[in-house]
């Protein structure tokens, strides 16, 4: 009998280079997308899901590059849990900013809405985290 099988990491696999960024990049741009539509359809009604798709792409690229150059490479000298603090105020700035260019609200409108979809991500990306074993 064999023993279990132990996990292999992406990156591995991927050798951490330009397949793993893109790859990153189109299932972060996925979930956002997702849980965007979701917060979306809850808080203005029905939506088209182009619209989600249109405007996850920009907090997808700030997190990822703010994971990929911020937190992992230490920059400014402070600690990582600081770095991931600023990595979620950028992404939530950038989330506002995209929601209110597509969806075309103001300010008032789009606050609760990126609220809701932070809520929404955080509580999926949890459950899924949980499902896959990384938490």
């Amino acid at each position: 009998m064999a023993g279990p099988i132990a996990p292999v990491p992406l990156q591995s696999v991927t050798g951490g280079g330009p397949l793993a960024v893109i790859v990153t990049f189109l299932l972060t741009w996925l979930f956002y997308a997702f849980t965007l539509h979701l917060a979306a359809t809850f808080f203005i009604g029905d939506v088209p899901s182009q619209k989600a798709a249109t405007a996850a792409a920009l907090p997808a690229v700030v997190s990822i590059l703010l994971q990929q150059y911020g937190v992992a490479g230490g920059a400014f000298g402070v600690g990582p849990s600081l770095l991931a603090g600023v990595t979620i105020v950028a992404t939530l700035l950038a989330d506002g900013i995209a929601i209110s260019t597509v969806y075309r609200l103001r300010a008032r409108s789009t606050a609760p809405l990126v609220a809701l979809h932070f809520g929404f991500a955080a509580v999926l990306g949890v459950a899924l985290a949980n499902v896959f074993g990384v938490l």
